[in-house]
This record gives C-alpha cells, structure tokens and sequence, in this order.
C-alpha cells in the first residue's frame, strides 16, 4: 500500500512570495514606461501567472499590450524574477516544524503548483525546504494544471503517494478546486493571494496556523472523505 500524502501549493500557501513577484512585476512594466502596481492592485492575480499580472497592469493602466509585446515582457519578468531567487520570500511560520511533524508521522509530502516548475524547485531549494518533499510538479510539468484535478492526482503518483489517503493544502480556488474534483480532502490557509476570501471557497478545513496541521488531522480528513465516499 502506498504511503499517505499530504500535497502543498506553493505560492501563498508554503511561501509569501508576494515582495518578489511584484518586484518582477515593476521592474518589468517599466520597459513599457508604465507606473508601478501595488500588491492592494493584484492581490486575487498573484499565483496565477506572470502572464495575468502584466495584463492587469496594463488593464488598471489603461495602456494598449500586444500579444507581441506581452511575450517580450514575459521573457523580461522570467528574468528578473530568476535571477533575483529566493529575493524577500519565505516560508510561512510554524511550516518546516509542520513538514517534519507530517514526515515523522509517516506521510509522504509533495508541491503542486501553477508556477513553472524550474522556479519551484529553485525556489524551494534556495529556502532550503528540497529535502521535506518527495514530489516538485510546476504548471508545466503535465499537460494539465490545477484546477485540473489530474494536476494534483499525477503529483501523487510521481510521490508515490495513495489518493485515497491524501490531501491538499492550498490559499485559492484553484487549489480547491483540484482537490473536489479529485475527491481529495482539502484545506484551506488565509495567509495567501485569494480574492474571495479563502474562507468562502468550501474547503473542508480552514487552518489560520502552520502549528494546526498535524497528522491527526489530516488523519481526520482522509478517514472522513473516504467513508463519505462509501
């Protein structure tokens, strides 16, 4: 039998990488000689590309963008945000106590996120989290991304992890989304990127705190999603 497996977004979720984001975001739209953004302006746009962010600049900017234009200014935020890595981010606190808590517990853990998975794995090695997780899947490591479910289902199997025993951990609807539509338990943090508030999504559980995930609650989740199952 597989190992049970806890799942994790990224962004918002395991780290705040807002400050590092919309750094990249400035610093990039300043080729095109528009005023910076705020995070207050984008805040439901971060985690969910580069691409949507420049579009949204330009949007609350009323300026003209070219789908030419757009891939140039893609090319310069992949850049800047490489080359800038691991930058203000970091991890949400209580989390590594968390990991090693799941870990002990006997759970596999694994990332699922939207981001490319070259900057994911950088990242989470840069932060010194690489050796929590079994699994790094990026937006472009499947054909398929969340809210997908196959994105979250084929982490597991590259985790070696049982989706019969899993959950997900995750800040927006994307994440939530994969989960339900897996029929995977989920549960929701506050401290990320959501516009609603993640609290109006329908996750299974709302934690406020990385010191309430432990193992007798995902325990809880996987045990009540299977006999619901049933």
């Amino acid at each position: 039998m597989a190992d049970p497996i806890i799942v994790f977004d990224l962004d918002g979720t395991l780290v705040d990488t807002a400050p590092d984001l919309m750094a990249s975001l400035n610093h990039t739209i300043a080729a095109a000689s528009l005023e910076p953004v705020t995070y207050d302006d984008l805040t439901h746009l971060v985690g969910h590309g580069a691409r949507a962010m420049i579009e949204r600049a330009f949007t609350l900017r009323q300026a003209p963008l070219s789908s030419d234009d757009l891939d140039r200014l893609m090319a310069r935020f992949i850049d800047h945000y490489g080359a800038n890595m691991p930058g203000d981010s970091k991890a949400f606190p209580g989390l590594v106590e968390s990991l090693t808590r799941l870990s002990d517990a006997g759970y596999r853990l694994a990332v699922c996120t939207n981001k490319l998975e070259r900057f994911a794995v950088t990242l989470i090695e840069k932060l010194g989290l690489a050796p929590h997780f079994q699994a790094i899947a990026g937006g472009d490591t499947f054909p398929v991304r969340k809210p997908d479910p196959r994105h979250l289902t084929d982490t597991i199997a590259m985790a070696g992890g049982d989706p019969q025993r899993a959950v997900m951990v995750g800040d927006s609807i994307n994440d939530i989304l994969a989960a339900q539509n897996a029929g995977i338990a989920c549960i929701a943090v506050p401290f990320g990127y959501s516009d609603p508030p993640v609290e109006q999504l329908g996750a299974d559980v709302l934690i406020t705190h990385f010191d309430q995930l432990t193992p007798e609650l995902a325990a809880r989740l996987i045990d009540e999603k299977r006999a619901g199952a049933a």
